[in-house]
């Protein structure tokens, strides 16, 4: 399933995106349930297919069984209800998780980024995080700041944590994985590298477009055989394969959960592949109006343009 978040005015729910259309899960799930006469309809849909995704991700294994049988529903009986089923032009589709309660990235953890910032493998994983307000859609523009003259793009394989993870086994991992995304990690690298410590480089406003949709993983049984790219106006800037993880879903889902406790909905950015604009020779760094896709094997695309924004918080060097 792609699940999505999905906007029409003031309200975003859940959905699911099927070819041009986009589906309201917890809508088509009552009508559903109405059909078949069960009392209480929107009570049990609340509880089973709720309209915000993170609660829905949280249902595990019985929430997509399911959605999936709404989505089947909606297709055969509900085709014409705008209520259920939509044009994905008439709505804005944002990222599909908006407010979770961890963005958890991953630095140094494909072998050829490694090598091209010129460091040794690590020997645990380097960790750090964004906030949600970094978090975008996949039709939004990056926001490029005045405070940054270094903005640099980073594709990002990210997973999506269903439900509450400590001291979890590498064995079990898969189990605690709702699906799968893809995150830009953008940095203002000239901020990032003024201290020693990366955040401030990490969390300017829109500096994590998500999307398109989150691949829930039942689509996706294997992880570590994705073909992840990057281009800049069309021109290939970023190659490689979620084979070349040093550390690998299953890793991060026991490395992590031993160290804190996953929740529902939390987001693991795994690390970026080599090709960033800062390591190359002459470096190059994002302008406006160009045009960043990332694309990932079984996931899809993810598309954002850059756009310079007056606003922005002066900070002294």
């Amino acid at each position: 399933m792609k699940l999505v978040n999905y906007r029409l005015g003031e309200s975003v729910r859940a959905a699911a995106i099927v070819g041009e259309q986009v589906i309201d899960l917890n809508h088509a799930y009552v009508a559903m349930l109405e059909a078949q006469g069960q009392a209480r309809a929107e009570k049990v849909a609340e509880a089973l297919v709720p309209a915000n995704t993170i609660e829905f991700v949280e249902g595990g294994d019985k929430s997509l069984e399911e959605a999936y049988k709404a989505i089947e529903f909606a297709q055969t009986n509900e085709a014409n209800n705008p209520k259920i089923v939509l044009n994905q032009e008439d709505v804005k589709i944002e990222a599909p998780i908006l407010k979770p309660n961890k963005i958890i990235c991953v630095g140094h953890n494909y072998r050829e980024h490694i090598l091209e910032m010129k460091r040794e493998l690590p020997p645990y994983p380097v960790i750090f995080a964004k906030f949600n307000n970094a978090i975008i859609g996949p039709e939004d523009d990056i926001p490029y700041s005045p405070i940054t003259e270094k903005l640099d793009y980073e594709a990002e394989f990210t997973f999506v944590i269903s439900k509450q993870a400590k001291n979890v086994s590498k064995e079990e991992a898969l189990d605690y994985v709702a699906g799968y995304t893809i995150v830009n990690d953008v940095t203002a690298r000239d901020l990032q590298r003024r201290t020693l410590q990366w955040l401030q480089g990490k969390t300017l406003d829109g500096s994590a477009p998500m999307g398109p949709w989150l691949v829930t993983k039942d689509e996706i049984p294997n992880p570590h055989e994705l073909e992840v790219v990057l281009t800049v106006n069309g021109e290939e800037r970023q190659r490689s394969n979620t084979a070349n993880l040093v550390f690998d879903v299953n890793y991060l889902v026991e490395f992590l959960s031993n160290i804190m406790t996953l929740e529902p909905g939390d987001v693991i950015c795994t690390g970026t592949p080599g090709g960033v604009g800062v390591a190359r020779d002459p470096q190059v760094f994002l302008q406006d109006e160009d045009i960043v896709r990332i694309e990932i094997d079984k996931i899809g695309a993810l598309e954002n343009k850059v756009k310079s924004v007056n606003a922005a918080v002066k900070v002294g060097e």
